[in-house]
């Protein structure tokens, strides 16, 4: 089947081209943190069949944004991995998850799924560079079942999944808490009070978490309840 273009001589149609088909920017979402397996990638994305995947994974790999790789041991099982090309979508990635926090997510619908670990890349789209000059913490974040943290350098930040080995501040909440979070539906602060999320650690880092990571206040699209025609 032919690739569908634009056909213009343009940056943006052009970028399209490669990566505005449906599914392929939430493939290098998850391989933003990461390698993953084939079946790691079909496990997150839920409603993507085997057929599809693959397709878009070959498309991928043509287009020079995805390479396979041999995961290291224990589990030397092939992989996906972004080239450099393919990593350097992660700011506009990351620009659209800023915009949606604000002008997209309101609430959660029944049918949506959510995995905890895509607050990995959360954590960088809300973290304010300028709130954490001078700041060196490392944070463990314990969402059920995955681990991820971040590790915060003079206004800088690196997400990672897995546990650090010397966290400053653990945060452990389960996948509904995150949710609601994630939604504007509760505040931290509300959420640590009413004991939904367990903090623990050096007392002055996390007295920073509410600067570090700061949620956009959602709005409304239309600025007004849209009249009925």
């Amino acid at each position: 089947m032919d690739q569908r273009t634009y056909n213009q001589y343009c940056a943006t149609a052009r970028t399209l081209d490669i990566v505005g088909e449906r599914w392929t920017l939430l493939l290098v979402r998850e391989l933003l943190t990461g390698p993953k397996r084939f079946g790691d990638l079909q496990s997150s994305l839920r409603g993507l069949g085997t057929g599809l995947l693959a397709a878009r994974l070959k498309h991928l790999e043509r287009e020079g944004l995805v390479r396979k790789v041999v995961l290291p041991p224990p589990a030397r099982t092939p992989a996906y991995a972004l080239t450099q090309a393919g990593a350097e979508l992660g700011p506009a990635v990351l620009a659209l998850a800023r915009w949606g926090m604000k002008w997209a997510m309101g609430e959660r619908r029944e049918d949506e799924a959510f995995r905890a670990g895509w607050a990995v890349l959360g954590l960088r789209a809300c973290f304010d560079a300028e709130a954490a000059s001078g700041t060196r913490a490392v944070y463990e974040f314990r969402i059920a079942d995955e681990i991820f943290y971040a590790r915060v350098e003079d206004g800088t930040i690196e997400t990672v999944l897995g546990a650090a080995q010397q966290p400053d501040v653990v945060i452990e909440m389960d996948d509904e808490t995150l949710a609601e979070l994630a939604a504007g539906e509760r505040t931290l602060a509300d959420a640590i009070r009413h004991e939904v999320v367990r903090v623990s650690g050096d007392a002055e880092a996390v007295g920073r978490l509410k600067s570090l990571f700061r949620l956009p206040q959602p709005q409304s699209r239309y600025g007004r309840a849209p009249q009925e025609v």
